[in-house]
């Protein structure tokens, strides 16, 4: 199993970067609407979505967010981070088939190991699909963990 290396509070610097990318499947949209509940046409049903400005199905817009807890949570500062808050604009639609790669930087050292951080997400052709800003809680101390092995999960 894969470990991740966590970069604690005292480590962290102005303008350090990391990355996380992942490309968004049906499988990802079809488990992340039966997770949050949030069935709308848009994400699920291609004639519905037909119909709409975007003309075709798109990814919820809290994937992408997903995606970026993702990146906190095992880029930077990574194991042992808590997240405080989250602020996000969704600017272009996220497609099925697109490549999303989640953008961390550093932006500020808070008092009581606070930190704030972008968060952004740019598609396969670099466009900006979210920007954003979370404030998080960085772990103190430098910790190595091992991931946890999900069960597999089947649809329908």
């Amino acid at each position: 199993m894969p470990q991740i290396t966590n970069v604690p509070y005292d480590s962290l610097e102005i303008g350090q970067t990391a990355s996380y990318s992942k490309t968004v499947e049906e499988r990802d949209i079809q488990l992340f609407a039966a997770l949050s509940g949030d069935h709308n046409p848009v994400h699920l049903d291609a004639e519905y979505a037909a119909g709409t400005p975007f003309k075709e199905r798109i990814a919820h817009g809290m994937f992408s967010g997903a995606l970026i807890s993702a990146a906190v949570a095992s880029t930077l500062p990574g194991p042992g981070t808590i997240y405080i808050g989250q602020t996000m604009s969704f600017t272009r639609p996220v497609k099925f088939g697109d490549t999303l790669t989640v953008r961390l930087e550093i932006l500020e050292k808070l008092p009581k190991f606070r930190v704030k951080i972008a968060t952004r997400v740019f598609n396969q052709n670099d466009e900006l699909v979210v920007d954003g800003a979370a404030e998080i809680l960085a772990p103190r101390s430098l910790q190595t963990v091992t991931t946890a092995e999900l069960p597999p999960i089947t649809i329908g």
